[in-house]
C-alpha cells in the first residue's frame, strides 16, 4: 500500500476512534456488542486491518451512527482504490488504461470533463492521441502499443454520438496552443474542436488566458456521474469516491464553468489559435 493509502486508512481509522468516545465507549465495550476480539477494535482504530462493509455497518449500528455508513463505506473503497500507480497500469503498454476507460464510459450517463493544457482525449484527433501516445510511452518507458491505445481512444468517440450521454467539457486556452505532433497535427485538431462543438450531447467550453479565474487552475479531473472523479498526475491516478470529496469536485467544476467561454466566442479563441498556427509565430 502506498504512503498516501496507508495514511488515508489511518485517518479512517481515527474518525472511526471519534464515532466510539462521542458515543461514550471504551474499545472493550465496543468488541463486545460486535462479538470481537478486543485487538480487531485497536486495529482497525489504528489503521492496521482492512475494514468490511459489514463491519462498518456493526460499527455504526454500535456508536448509533448508521446515518454515515454510506460515506464510511465510500471513503474505505476510495482508500482501496485510491492510488493505481501509472507504471503498473500501462505495465502492457498504452492500451491497457484505453480498454479499462471503454468499460467505464458504457457504465457512465453524464461526464463532467476539465483539462487545463490538453485537449480531453475522446475529442483528439487520431495524430494528436498518437503523438500523447508516443509522449508517454517515452517517459514511462513501457511497451510501445501507439497503432492499439489510438484505435481504443478513437472507440471512446461512438459514445458522443450513441445514446443519452451528456458530456460537459472544459479546457484551458492553453489547451489549443499546447504542441502535440507540430502544426499540421495541431490545425487537424483545432479544426476537429470546430466540427464537434456543436454536437448536441457536448457542451464545449474554454477558459480564455485572461479570464478571472474563480478557483485556482489544479489538475485535470474526470467526474463520472458523481460516483467517481480520476484525477491524473505524473506518477499516479487518483480515484476519488467519497461522496464529500465528489461535491468538492462539482462545485470546483462549476467555478471553472463560470469562467469559460462557449459558441462564438469560443471559435474566436480557436480562430486565434490557427491564426497563430498559420502565421508560425
Amino acid at each position: 500500500m502506498s504512503h498516501q493509502a496507508q495514511q488515508a486508512r489511518e485517518a479512517f481509522g481515527a474518525r472511526l476512534r471519534e464515532l466510539r468516545k462521542g458515543a461514550g465507549l471504551t474499545g472493550r465495550a465496543l468488541a463486545n456488542a460486535a462479538n470481537w476480539h478486543l485487538s480487531k477494535v485497536s486495529r482497525i482504530e489504528h489503521g492496521k486491518q482492512n475494514v468490511s462493509d459489514d463491519d462498518i455497518r456493526v460499527w455504526c449500528r454500535i456508536v448509533r451512527a448508521e446515518e454515515q455508513v454510506a460515506d464510511l463505506i465510500a471513503t474505505v473503497r476510495h482508500i482501496e482504490a485510491m492510488w493505481m500507480e501509472w507504471r503498473r497500469m500501462f505495465t502492457a503498454g498504452a492500451k491497457t488504461p484505453q480498454k479499462r476507460s471503454l468499460s467505464l464510459y458504457e457504465k457512465t450517463s453524464t461526464f463532467h470533463i476539465y483539462h487545463p493544457t490538453v485537449v480531453w482525449g475522446t475529442l483528439q484527433t487520431a495524430d494528436y492521441a498518437a503523438a500523447t501516445f508516443r509522449q508517454v510511452i517515452e517517459f514511462l518507458q513501457i511497451p510501445d502499443d501507439t497503432d492499439e491505445a489510438v484505435a481504443l481512444r478513437m472507440q471512446r468517440q461512438q459514445y458522443l454520438y450513441q445514446g443519452d450521454r451528456r458530456f460537459s467539457v472544459i479546457l484551458g486556452e492553453q489547451a489549443l496552443y499546447t504542441n502535440y505532433g507540430g502544426g499540421d497535427v495541431m490545425r487537424g485538431q483545432l479544426d476537429r474542436l470546430l466540427a464537434v462543438m456543436t454536437l448536441p450531447r457536448l457542451s464545449l467550453g474554454v477558459i480564455p488566458r485572461k479570464a478571472e479565474q474563480k478557483i485556482w487552475p489544479g489538475n485535470s479531473f474526470s467526474i463520472f456521474d458523481d460516483r467517481l472523479v480520476v484525477v491524473e498526475t505524473y506518477s499516479a491516478e487518483l480515484a476519488v469516491t467519497q461522496p464529500r470529496e465528489i461535491a468538492l469536485y462539482n462545485r470546483a467544476f462549476s467555478l471553472l464553468q463560470q469562467s469559460a467561454v462557449y459558441g462564438h466566442d469560443l471559435r474566436g479563441l480557436i480562430a486565434n489559435a490557427l491564426a497563430e498556427l498559420d502565421s508560425g509565430i
